[in-house]
């Protein structure tokens, strides 16, 4: 069964890029190009999702993100 999941990415320190499932508490990877940072966080999830006891609830709860300029 196909799931969507909403990652926020964001760029570290060291260059590296970092994407976290907004879904899924404490799951995240990192990666140099976007490419590999969605293969691994594709990766994370199928992980994540297998070692789970019980089954996900997927809520559709998450709206978006935005930037503000104060």
């Amino acid at each position: 069964m196909v799931k969507e999941f909403n990652i926020l990415i964001e760029k570290g320190e060291d260059g590296f890029l970092i994407s976290e499932v907004v879904e899924l508490p404490g799951c995240h990877t990192q990666a140099k190009s976007h490419d590999e940072l969605i293969k691994r966080t594709k990766e994370a999830i199928s992980l994540y999702l297998k070692c789970q006891k019980k089954p996900i609830e997927i809520l559709d709860k998450f709206v978006g993100i935005q930037k503000v300029v104060v």
